[in-house]
């Protein structure tokens, strides 16, 4: 069985790939595992997918999006010196997942290494494998931030490094400061950068996000990946976006025109009204985040057998515990005491040891949830 075989593919997805489906909550449970906005889609975004439907937006779109969409997209991004950004620069997506897919079955190939600072997002590390290629995990610091030096060792040869900037499942929020630090480790190779930022606006106190796009050092080996997901609340609606190197950006519309087609064209529509709603749209929701993370980090901290790195962006909480199982086996023993979590092995090798909680849930099912966790694991922790 070779390593381009399909056959061994499929063997590595399993020996990656540890997201079990999210069994159903038991009756009287609370879940702090979904990693969606707990947030109605916002009524003006709704009212322009009717309207779109009504004025008979129901046929085939753009290959890469609507261009009024991708040009109100490309009119966001950040300054970028020595180029303008235009609708051609943009690659409208079914939600941030195809576009991960697209930028990776467009440029990694069989025996290409991509390094994952981890714990991450499993996809990134499905898609690499789905592609030929082989994952090379980085573990992160003990402050969950990259280990600068392990990385250093990892990056030379590589063809990609992909990360997600608030981080799922971690909540860090990787600064100006690292990322150009990053990008110094880079100087002179052709690593492709994919930064996922789909979190971008979930940032705390005391933090502030700085787009990969922004670096000098970055910008121009970067591919963003973007989702209206997040921000809007519109995570069933599967829009998103990728910019970067044009060469990089039309290998990936070639690959999602080939696997997906184009998007909803009324779907689209929504998303441009979502583009025009007023800030304190999506800051009401992100000061509704803040007050969760507080409560989080209230009922978390100095608790025996619990160890908590505040989150600094997105909406997680990634916990250490000191009992002696399996992130596996304690999620599953959470559940039996009516609290859903993910497991953290799902999310790399050192997620091992911890489970990820998230805080988009209503503040009641927080602190029940919360509570039931420090009863079961705080115990076994002392």
């Amino acid at each position: 069985m070779t390593a381009a075989s399909p056959a061994f593919r499929i063997e590595e997805l399993r020996r990656l790939s540890r997201r079990p489906a999210l069994a159903p909550a038991p009756p009287g449970a609370v879940s702090l595992a979904m990693g969606e906005p707990d947030f109605p889609t916002p009524p003006p975004v709704i009212e322009a997918a009717v309207a779109a439907l009504r004025q008979g937006h129901t046929h085939y779109a753009d290959q890469k999006g609507l261009r009024e969409l991708r040009a109100a997209l490309a009119s966001r991004l950040p300054a970028h010196p020595g180029r303008t950004w235009s609708a051609d620069d943009v690659v409208v997506t079914h939600g941030a997942t195809a576009a991960l897919a697209a930028v990776v079955f467009a440029t990694v190939g069989p025996g290409d290494r991509v390094v994952v600072p981890e714990p991450a997002y499993s996809l990134y590390a499905d898609l690499v494998v789905l592609a030929g290629g082989t994952v090379d995990f980085v573990p992160l610091g003990p402050d969950l931030h990259w280990d600068l030096d392990a990385l250093a060792a990892a990056l030379p040869g590589a063809a990609m490094v992909i990360f997600s900037n608030p981080s799922n499942p971690t909540g860090i929020v990787h600064g100006e400061q690292e990322l150009k630090a990053l990008g110094d480790l880079l100087d002179g190779s052709d690593v492709l950068v994919v930064s996922d930022e789909a979190y971008h606006r979930l940032v705390y106190p005391g933090h502030e996000l700085t787009s990969a796009l922004a670096v000098e050092s970055l910008r121009d080996r970067t591919v963003y990946v973007q989702t209206f997901s997040k921000t809007y609340a519109m995570t069933g609606w599967r829009v998103g976006y990728l910019t970067g190197p044009r060469e990089v950006v039309d290998a990936a519309a070639h690959v999602h025109r080939t696997l997906n087609g184009s998007l909803n064209t009324a779907v689209q529509h929504a998303a441009l009204a979502a583009l025009e709603l007023p800030d304190g749209v999506v800051d009401a929701m992100v000061d509704r985040y803040r007050g969760r993370r507080e409560l989080v980090v209230e009922h978390l901290s100095d608790v025996p057998g619990l160890h908590l790195v505040p989150p600094e962006g997105a909406f997680y909480g990634f916990v250490r515990y000191d009992a002696d199982l399996t992130s596996e086996a304690v999620a599953r023993e959470l559940a039996e005491r009516k609290v859903m979590v993910r497991a953290g092995a799902e999310y790399g090798p050192s997620g091992e040891g911890h489970i990820r909680i998230s805080f988009a849930a209503s503040e009641d099912d927080l602190r029940t949830g919360l509570a039931r966790i420090v009863r079961h694991l705080g115990v076994q922790g002392t």
